[in-house]
C-alpha cells in the first residue's frame, strides 16, 4: 500500500510500476535488476470515481488481462459466462468489452478463450445444441457431474469450491468470491505458463468512506482469494484492513490477517538489533512522501527546457520549491502559471509567490464535512495532539471522533516525540490560511476569527494544566511560539499570554520565541500582542545580538504605550539593563528607580540593578548595603559575590557564589544557577587553576539548553583566568574580545582585560600590562568600571596613573595586598614553567 497525500505522484508511480513491470527498458535504473525470476503480468486499474470503474470491471479487467496466456480458464470462465447471462441477459460479454476499452486494451483472445471453455465443457459432458442457449444446462450437468466425481470432469474435481459457487445466485456477491477460481486456474497452469499477476489498483480512496465500505469488502475479497498474486494499492490513506475494530464491515480484518499491514504504533523506539537475530520483515504500509528540495529543482530544472537548459530560471526555481515543501502537484501548477504567464512577458520569482486554490479542492475532496472544519480548525496551529486539535474546533463539534480520522490521513504528519505528535503538511496549511477558497463550505473572516479564539483558548488551558508536572517550561514555550502568532494576526486580547510571558522570563533560559513575522504587515505595532511579540523578541534575541540593537527595540515597545501596565515594567527594566550594559549609567538608573518605585514584580530586581550600578560606579559601601537588604527575590548572594571578587576576597565571593547557585537550584530557576556557578568559577579560578576546572566543567554543563550569552562569555574568561600565565591563555584571548565587542556588554569587556592583566602581571610583561590599564581605561570612559584599571595597578604593586575614585568596603591597601598575593601565589604554582 502506497499511501499520501492528494498531488504527490501515487497516480504517476503506479503507472511507472505499470512500464517497468511490462518492459525492462522502462525500469529506472536506480531501481537495480529485478531480483525475481518468474513472469509478471502487470494489470493497473483506476478505481477513480472518474474512470466509472465498478467492480464487474475490476472482476473483467483481471481475467481481460490473463487473456496472455492463450488458453481457457474453464474453472472460472464457466461460473463467469454463467453470471453474465443472468445479469445482462441479451447483452454480449464481448460487445461489453468493446465498449469499456478492454477488446482494444488486451484484445479479443478473452471471449474466444471463453467460448472455447464452454465448447470443452459441454462437448466432455455430452451435452446437445449450441452452448449458447445452453449455458443453465451445462452448469447444472457440470455441477451433478462434479457432485458424483464423475472421470469426465477429473480436470475440475480438483477446484473443490467450483459446485458450491455454481449453485449458488449469480449476483455480485458470488462474482466476488469467483477469483478463487482464478487463483486455482493460475496453481494449476503447466510450468510453461506459469506466470505472476501483479495488480495495481490506483486511486483507492474513490473506493468509499468508513461508512460505506461495500466496494471496498468486495476488492478486499479479490485480494485474499487470491493469493498467488501481487497487489500494489495506491491512495490517500493507510489501508485499515488490519484493524480488529472493523471486524463485520470487511470480511477479513487484524493482524494476523494481514500482518504487513499492521501499523507500528510512531511512539514505539526500535529495539536495538541483536547479532544473530533476524530483522523483522518491513512493512507494507508506505508513505510516499514529499520531494527533496534537490528533487524539486532538478524536476523544473527538467520539466521546461529549451535548447537542452532549463527555461526556468534558477531563482524562479528556487521560490518554486520553497513554497512547494515538496509537492509535486504544487511543481506542475507552477510550471502553467510559467507557462501563462510567459506568453506576455518573462516570469520574475515574485510571480510565484502564489498559493493556488485548486489545492484545497484537491485536500478537500474526500473529507466529510467535520473533518473539513476540523482541518481548518488545525490549519492555524504549527503542531497539536488530540485534544488539542477537538478543542479547536469544538464549537462545531460535540466529540472528537473527525480529529481522530483526520490524524490518519497523510497530510497529518506524526512525530511521536515532538510536545504535540502531529503538524499539517506545510503547504497545505499555507494554502488553506492564505489562498482564495472556493468550496462551498469555505470559512468567512469571522469564523477564522472564532477558531483563533478557540485555539488560543485551548493552549492556554494546556500549559495552565501541565504546571508543576516537569514538562511545563517546554510546554510553556510550546504554547507561546503558536499562542502569540494568534493573537498577533486576530488581534486577541493577551488573556493568559501575559502570565505566560512573565513565567518565560523568570528563568532566564531565553529559549528563541520570535513567531515569523506576518506577510505584508507594517512594523509598527497596532495592539497589545504585537508589543508582546516584539518585547518578548527582542528579549530573547538580546543573547545574540548587541546591546545596542536590544535598547533600540525595547525602546520602540516602551513607546508604544500598548502593553499593560506589568508588562510595560518588564520591558522598562530590561531596556534599563541593556542602558546599563552599554555604559548608559544614567539612562539605567532612571529605569531601574522607575521600576523599583513601582513596587510591582521586578521591583527587587531593580533593587539589584541599582545595586550593580552603584558597584560599577565603584561605590561599594552603597552597593553592599543595598545588597544586604535584596533577599532571594533580589539575588542577594550573588550580588555580594560581585562586590567581594573585585577586592580580591575570592573566598567569601566563592562562598556567596555557591549560596546563590544552591539557592537557585532550591526554587528551580536554571538561568540564575548556571550565571552564580560561571562566577564561582571565575572567582576560583584566580586562586586554584586545578579546582577551576570541576567548577568551569559544572558550569558549562549548567548551561545546556540555555540562551545566556553574557554567562558563557564569563565561563570563557574564567578559562583565561586559569590558563594565567602560560601560553594557552592568549590563543583564545583575541576571539573572544572580538566577541565581548560584537555583545556590547561593557562589563563583559573589563573582566576580559582584567584577566589579561593578570596573565601578564603574572609573567612581569610590564609593556603588556600597560596596554591593558590603557583598554581599561578607555572602557571607563562613561565613569563605570574605573576600579578595574586600579586592580591591573594593584597586581603589580604600581602606583595608581591618575588619582581613583572608588570607593572600597576596607582600605586601599588591603584591597592591593590581596591582589598583589594573588599575583605571587599564582607564580609559585607556575614555578619552573612560568
Amino acid at each position: 500500500m502506497f499511501h499520501g497525500v492528494g498531488g504527490i505522484g501515487k497516480t504517476t508511480l503506479s503507472r511507472k510500476f505499470e512500464a517497468a513491470l511490462a518492459s525492462a527498458d522502462q525500469r529506472p535504473a536506480q531501481w537495480g535488476e529485478p531480483t525475481w525470476t518468474q513472469r509478471i503480468l502487470p494489470v493497473r486499474i483506476d478505481l477513480a470515481r472518474s474512470a466509472g470503474t465498478s467492480f464487474e470491471d475490476l472482476v473483467l479487467t483481471i481475467r481481460a488481462a490473463l487473456s496472455t496466456l492463450g488458453r481457457p480458464l474453464p474453472a472460472f470462465d464457466v461460473a463467469l459466462r454463467r453470471y453474465w447471462e443472468h445479469q445482462h441477459p441479451g447483452e454480449p460479454l464481448e460487445e461489453y468489452l468493446h465498449r469499456g476499452g478492454l477488446a482494444s486494451r488486451f484484445g479479443k483472445a478473452m471471449s474466444q478463450q471463453m467460448q472455447s471453455a464452454m465448447a470443452d465443457v459441454a462437448q466432455t459432458l455430452l451435452l446437445p445444441g449450441t452452448v449458447g442457449t445452453a449455458i443453465g444446462q451445462v452448469t447444472g450437468s457440470l455441477v451433478r457431474a462434479l457432485r458424483e466425481r464423475r472421470q469426465t470432469v477429473r480436470a475440475l474435481a480438483g477446484c473443490t469450491r467450483l459446485a458450491d459457487l455454481l449453485e449458488a445466485d449469480p449476483d455480485v456477491e458470488a462474482l466476488s468470491f469467483y477469483p478463487h477460481l482464478l487463483a486455482w486456474e493460475l496453481a494449476h497452469l503447466p510450468a510453461g505458463k506459469r506466470l505472476t499477476p501483479v495488480i495495481l489498483l490506483d486511486t483507492f480512496e474513490d473506493v468509499g468512506d468508513r461508512t460505506h465500505r461495500d466496494l471496498e469488502r468486495l476488492i478486499q475479497r479479490v485480494v485474499w482469494l487470491m493469493p498467488n498474486a501481487f497487489f500494489v494499492i495506491t491512495g490517500r490513506s493507510r489501508l485499515q484492513w488490519a484493524d480488529p475494530a472493523l471486524q463485520g464491515q470487511l470480511d477479513y480484518t487484524g493482524p494476523a490477517a494481514w500482518p504487513g499491514l499492521a501499523a507500528t504504533p510512531a511512539s514505539v523506539v526500535p529495539a536495538a538489533r541483536a547479532a544473530g537475530v533476524a530483522e523483522r520483515p518491513p512493512g507494507r504500509q508506505v508513505l510516499v512522501g514529499d520531494f527533496s528540495p534537490e528533487d524539486c529543482d532538478d524536476y523544473l530544472a527538467r520539466r521546461l527546457s529549451h535548447n537542452r537548459q532549463p527555461l526556468i530560471s534558477a531563482e524562479v526555481r528556487q521560490v518554486i520549491t520553497g513554497r512547494s515543501h515538496g509537492l509535486p502537484l504544487y511543481l506542475d501548477l507552477s510550471v502553467l502559471r510559467f507557462l501563462e504567464i510567459r506568453r506576455t512577458r518573462e516570469p520574475a520569482p515574485a510571480d510565484f509567490d502564489h498559493d493556488f486554490a485548486a489545492l484545497i479542492a484537491r485536500t478537500l475532496s474526500d473529507l466529510t464535512p467535520d473533518e473539513r472544519h476540523v482541518l481548518r480548525s488545525i490549519s492555524l496551529l504549527d503542531a497539536f495532539d488530540l485534544a488539542l486539535a477537538t478543542a479547536t474546533a469544538t464549537a462545531g463539534l460535540p466529540h472528537e471522533a473527525p480529529a481522530q480520522r483526520l490524524i490518519e490521513r497523510p497530510f497529518i504528519r506524526e512525530n511521536a516525540f515532538g510536545l504535540w505528535p502531529y503538524h499539517l503538511h506545510g503547504l497545505i496549511r499555507s494554502t488553506l490560511r492564505s489562498a482564495d477558497d472556493a468550496t462551498d463550505d469555505r470559512w468567512t473572516d469571522r469564523d477564522w476569527q472564532q477558531a483563533a479564539e478557540r485555539a488560543l483558548s485551548a493552549l492556554g488551558t494546556q500549559w495552565a494544566a501541565a504546571e508543576g508536572t516537569g514538562r511545563d517550561r517546554m510546554l510553556l514555550v510550546g504554547c507561546l511560539r503558536q499562542g502569540l502568532p494568534l493573537a498577533r494576526d486576530f488581534r486577541l486580547d493577551l488573556g493568559w499570554l501575559a502570565d505566560a510571558a512573565w513565567a518565560y522570563v523568570s528563568d532566564s533560559v531565553w529559549e528563541p520565541i520570535a513567531p515569523p513575522a506576518r506577510a505584508g504587515s507594517t512594523r509598527q505595532a497596532q495592539t497589545a500582542a504585537d508589543a508582546l511579540v516584539e518585547l518578548l523578541a527582542a528579549l530573547a534575541r538580546r543573547q545574540h545580538e548587541h546591546r545596542s540593537v536590544t535598547a533600540a527595540r525595547l525602546t520602540a515597545v516602551t513607546g508604544t504605550g500598548l502593553l499593560p501596565a506589568d508588562l510595560h515594567e518588564m520591558a522598562t527594566y530590561y531596556l534599563a539593563k541593556a542602558h546599563r550594559d552599554l555604559g548608559d549609567s544614567a539612562a539605567s538608573r532612571r529605569g531601574m528607580q522607575l521600576v523599583a518605585s513601582g513596587g510591582g514584580r521586578l521591583a527587587p530586581a531593580a533593587r539589584r540593578g541599582l545595586a550593580h550600578l552603584a558597584r560599577l560606579a565603584g561605590d561599594f559601601p552603597t552597593a553592599y548595603d543595598t545588597a544586604r537588604t535584596l533577599g532571594w527575590a533580589g539575588r542577594q548572594h550573588r550580588v555580594e559575590g560581585d562586590i567581594l571578587w573585585p577586592h580580591g576576597d575570592m573566598d567569601r565571593a566563592a562562598a556567596a557564589y555557591t549560596a546563590a547557585r544552591d539557592q537557585a537550584e532550591q526554587h528551580g530557576v536554571a538561568g540564575e544557577r548556571a550565571t552564580s556557578q560561571a562566577q564561582r568559577a571565575l572567582v576560583v579560578a584566580f586562586t586554584d587553576p586545578a579546582t577551576a576546572d570541576d567548577e568551569l566543567h559544572l558550569a558549562e554543563q549548567l548551561l545546556t539548553g540555555l540562551n545566556l550569552r553574557a554567562t558563557r562569555l564569563t565561563v570563557q574568561i574564567a578559562a583565561l583566568v586559569r590558563d594565567a600565565g602560560t601560553p594557552l591563555g592568549l590563543e583564545a584571548a583575541r576571539s573572544l574580545r572580538a566577541e565581548t565587542h560584537d555583545a556590547g556588554i561593557t562589563a563583559a569587556q573589563a573582566v576580559l582585560e582584567l584577566a589579561l592583566a593578570f596573565h601578564h602581571a603574572v609573567l612581569g610583561e610590564q609593556e603588556e600590562s600597560d596596554a591593558v590599564i590603557d583598554r581599561l581605561h578607555e572602557l571607563a570612559g562613561s565613569g563605570d568600571c574605573a576600579y578595574y584599571a586600579d586592580i591591573a595597578h594593584f597586581m603589580t604593586v604600581r602606583s595608581l596613573s591618575q588619582p581613583s575614585t572608588t570607593r572600597w568596603l576596607d582600605s586601599q591597601d588591603a584591597v592591593r595586598d590581596r591582589w598583589h598575593a594573588l599575583v605571587m601565589e599564582r607564580r609559585r604554582h607556575l614555578g619552573p614553567l612560568r
